[in-house]
């Protein structure tokens, strides 16, 4: 009876001590104690944090969530998602062949045209039938079928249906030359960007030499290297100064120490002149005779005349669909696509393919979808753009919208994956950002006016953002 009344007095203490035990925090608590924990960071000191999260139709958390604040990338969901509902997940850019005169014998008395449609993707290394010697190889089909082997006029570049100026408002300089400042033009070649590659010296400020761009640089575009070499296992901090169309750029800064070279992504100044270079060169060995030249757009505005009309199409060159173009848009944060979609999306409306008519179809988009039409002030179709705002609100507005479209599945595929969870990042100086899904949860996290290393806040966002897992 003793060990009975015993075991029984256990049982009960045992009860009343799981009964007493705490439960498991619920999500909201754990955010509470994450962000609480971010706020008092020395680096959020002055800092602005904009944090929306939702389970459905029920918001978990809510922190200045109307705020408007530099997004950097994170924009692209808001012109990707836009781009898929007024365009289609199915659409493709179309490059024509053309040609005006008549041909007989071999012999096209008259002009051939590339009319190019503002396509990013031509001449792009990442997709099957875009890389640049299936582009030339499709030309060069078409020229056998119609059996030319001579051309008795010029190669004329048509790409003027995008607006000349190449670039939004809001860039800023030192971006232009780096492969990430490429602006969209009519003809895009090779994504716009070149890797260039350095030979650093033995040690720290010793000069640096240019080995080689590839793809090589038109004859007459001269970069003047003004990069020096930093200490062994020092970060690359150089830097391209090139302006679109211009022919002579330089760079600066300093690339690390060491016997191995280095390679740099620069943005290629005049993209239709490479191509139009590269094409020369195939024309040679197809033997197919030129007598004339290359002229661009630029050629005809300088000397103040009308660029001549096409009367025949050969064939075309279709870009990939656009879920394709998106995937790469997202996953690489490709800053090209944003700028050739929201002319793009101008164009399509009937209107001059210019950045601004691009971007005000993007807000009118949205504005008609339930965003508050102040909840968008962008620049550009990137992010690149320092003076662009958003809301955390209008974000997860966006990728709600998302969720309910037949597109979403290659929407969603194309988010990156970061710290296992499927979203898209931003960063820009002194801001960074994260827009995506976890489970049920849509969320949108932005950060602006940070104090220190950018490396440092992304991994502070994260232990907020593991809360949702």
């Amino acid at each position: 009876m003793r060990h009975l009344i015993l075991w029984i007095g256990g049982a009960v203490i045992c009860l009343q001590s799981v009964a007493q035990a705490p439960k498991g925090k619920t999500v909201p608590q754990k955010l509470e104690a994450a962000i609480k924990a971010l706020k008092a960071d020395p680096q959020m000191k002055h800092a602005i944090i904009g944090l929306y999260i939702k389970d459905g139709e029920k918001v978990i958390w809510d922190e200045n969530s109307q705020v408007g604040l530099a997004p950097a990338s994170c924009q692209k969901v808001i012109v990707s998602t836009a781009s898929l509902e007024l365009l289609g997940e199915d659409f493709q850019y179309q490059t024509r062949i053309a040609y005006d005169g008549n041909m007989g014998a071999g012999v096209l008395n008259g002009n051939l045209y590339i009319v190019a449609s503002g396509d990013p993707s031509l001449g792009s290394w990442r997709y099957t039938g875009s890389k640049p010697e299936d582009i030339m190889e499709s030309i060069h089909g078409m020229l056998q079928a119609a059996g030319i082997t001579r051309i008795n006029g010029n190669i004329l570049l048509d790409d003027h249906r995008f607006a000349y100026q190449p670039l939004p408002r809001g860039w800023v300089w030192e971006d232009l030359g780096n492969y990430y400042g490429a602006g969209a033009l009519g003809l895009n070649w090779h994504e716009n960007q070149y890797d260039l590659d350095l030979q650093p010296g033995a040690n720290p400020g010793d000069s640096t030499r240019i080995l080689g761009a590839r793809p090589e640089l038109p004859i007459g575009d001269t970069l003047l290297n003004q990069i020096t070499t930093g200490p062994k296992g020092s970060p690359d901090g150089s830097n391209i100064y090139f302006a679109p169309t211009a022919h002579t750029g330089y760079a600066d800064g300093t690339i690390p120490a060491g016997p191995d070279k280095v390679t740099i992504g620069g943005s290629i100044p005049n993209p239709d002149k490479l191509f139009g270079a590269q094409l020369l060169q195939n024309m040679a060995t197809w033997g197919i005779n030129i007598q004339g030249t290359i002229k661009d757009n630029e050629d005809y505005i300088r000397t103040g005349q009308t660029f001549p009309q096409f009367t025949s199409v050969m064939g075309s060159l279709p870009s990939p669909s656009l879920d394709s173009l998106v995937y790469w848009f997202l996953k690489k944060s490709i800053n090209l696509y944003g700028e050739a979609l929201v002319k793009t999306l101008s164009l399509r409306k009937g209107q001059s393919a210019n950045t601004d008519s691009g971007v005000a179809i993007v807000r009118a988009f949205w504005a008609q979808h339930g965003v508050d039409p102040t909840a968008f002030h962008i620049q550009d179709g990137s992010g690149l753009s320092p003076q662009n705002r958003v809301t955390a609100f209008g974000l997860v507005q966006v990728l709600e919208f998302a969720r309910t479209k037949p597109w979403f599945k290659a929407f969603n595929d194309a988010l990156p994956i970061i710290d296992g969870i499927s979203m898209k990042s931003g960063s820009i100086g002194g801001a960074r950002g994260y827009t995506g899904y976890v489970g049920n949860y849509t969320f949108a996290f932005l950060i602006n006016n940070y104090d220190g290393s950018g490396t440092e806040v992304q991994h502070k966002m994260w232990k907020v953002l593991d809360q949702l897992k």
